[in-house]
């Protein structure tokens, strides 16, 4: 790490945003910008939506597939819902519905577990309102296009859900009468797929299942009786996806949003051992408080996933920017405002770091899997300094700064003892004030680097309990000739 020029300008192959001023030169030293990335996604993504959209209705709907006994909303609660009786073809194309934009929604957005409050301050940030954080995410407040907003830009989240329905309830009759009540034909019909889930807190109901049948067939019994025909089951790659959550006395009905899962950037496909997702990568990078003008190092850096999760932020890359969202599959969509929107964030997009990022691993092969990883997340080849290194060898490439960093453990999800100690050793010879973040489901990490954290934050990394050590690097805190406080 000592090698890193400290000079040497990290970049993105995008353009950077181009004030009124200077629209028609490059800025100073600016090298050629290579099209790739979000902007070639974007001019791909806008000719495929022409192409669907010249596309016409078919004029029948495919029957529904064979029910599957299963909480992720495929089968059927009644055996006359499954006949093919009831699969009528459409006559005439409903008209699109359109969205008030002075109507105000409430939204959920869901983040792994110890996040909350970061999300919270995410969510703020990006300029959501009566944000509150919640179990496992935040609730706020606002109008459709915070659907794009949220789903475009927050880091941190997991998925966005938007409440369609909410009402007590006492049992099954309560649940099926709010979703037969529910306007489905505004959002979905029968040329959609569609998945309900079902999950439940202190819920009297005796059976989830049950119940996510209940509210599957209530949708489609709707629909059917408004438009002649239901739409059919996909619990892999649905259009539109529901989720009801069953309180003790209370149901809400929510629309995902998202489909598949935001940490899913679209450019993560090689992973080394122990990986974290995206959306953790950026937890640990919004609980620790680095800032873009921080140098930032990861000895144990794996695929990257932290540091190009960092040089996404540093260019101001929104993490959505390269992938397709569930919100462009219902009825109500509207493709020219949310492109719009989309274009706005990528002429935002910066093309310099502002400090350098780097990464080293003792793995020839997860450095490989780190440069494969950049390439597609649009980096350039120097926008992360990478090389195979042994942690315990390397120096510190600046004065200041901060490690983040995923250390490996055992099939029994321990550390090694000694790697720890050799790596606190060489901390405390080479980082003299740096701050040190360490996320860990070994509880015993302080102990094994004979390092007292100035906080500790509890995290799950999937079904893990982990902690995040945060440790200062002080000189005048330890003796050189002890290998201890």
């Amino acid at each position: 790490m000592s090698e890193h020029p400290k000079n040497k300008p990290s970049t993105l192959s995008l353009k950077p945003r181009k004030s009124e001023q200077t629209k028609s030169s490059k800025p100073a030293g600016a090298g050629q910008s290579v099209k790739s990335g979000a902007r070639a996604h974007q001019k791909t993504r806008l000719a495929t939506e022409a192409l669907r959209a010249q596309k016409p209705t078919p004029a029948a709907i495919k029957p529904e597939r064979a029910a599957s006994q299963s909480r992720s909303g495929s089968g059927s609660a009644r055996s006359r819902s499954d006949s093919g009786l009831e699969r009528q073809t459409k006559t005439a194309p409903t008209p699109q519905p359109r969205i008030d934009h002075q109507q105000r929604f409430k939204f959920f957005a869901s983040c792994p577990r110890g996040l909350e409050q970061a999300l919270a301050k995410e969510l703020t940030d990006i300029g959501l309102e009566a944000v509150q954080s919640a179990q496992a995410g935040c609730k706020f407040q606002g109008s459709w296009s915070d659907v794009w907003r949220a789903n475009l830009y927050s880091r941190l989240a997991t998925r966005i859900l938007v409440q369609i329905a909410h009402a007590n309830i006492r049992g099954e009759d309560d649940l099926r009468a709010l979703a037969l009540q529910t306007p489905w034909e505004q959002w979905l019909g029968a040329e959609k797929t569609l998945r309900v889930d079902t999950s439940a807190i202190r819920s009297p109901m005796k059976s989830l299942q049950y119940c996510n049948l209940l509210v599957k067939d209530s949708i489609c019994d709707r629909l059917r009786d408004k438009e002649g025909a239901r739409p059919s089951i996909d619990t892999v790659r649905p259009d539109v996806r529901v989720h009801s959550f069953l309180a003790a006395d209370s149901a809400t009905l929510y629309l995902d949003t998202s489909g598949e899962s935001l940490f899913k950037r679209g450019w993560r496909f090689d992973k080394a051992q122990a990986p974290i997702r995206e959306n953790l990568a950026a937890g640990l990078l919004a609980l620790s408080g680095w800032q873009p003008n921080e140098p930032l190092l990861d000895p144990f850096c794996g695929s990257a996933t932290i540091l190009i999760e960092a040089a996404w932020q540093a260019l101001n890359i929104p993490p959505g920017i390269n992938r397709p969202f569930a919100f462009e599959r219902l009825r109500a969509h509207e493709p020219q405002a949310w492109q719009t929107m989309r274009q706005d964030a990528t002429e935002a997009i910066l093309s310099k770091l502002p400090a350098p990022i780097s990464g080293c691993d003792v793995s020839p092969q997860a450095i490989e899997a780190a440069r494969a990883n950049m390439k597609r997340a649009g980096l350039n080849d120097d926008a992360i300094d990478l090389k195979v290194a042994n942690a315990c060898e390397i120096s510190a490439p600046e004065p200041r700064g901060m490690i983040i960093t995923n250390p490996p453990y055992g099939e029994r999800l321990e550390l090694d003892p000694e790697l720890m100690l050799q790596w606190a050793a060489q901390l405390k010879q080479q980082f003299t004030n740096w701050n040190v973040n360490v996320i860990s489901a070994d509880l015993s990490l302080p102990s094994a680097m004979h390092l007292k954290p100035k906080r500790k934050v509890p995290l799950f990394n999937g079904a893990l309990d982990c902690r995040l050590f945060m440790f200062e690097i002080v000189q005048s805190q330890y003796n050189p000739k002890k290998s201890s406080f």
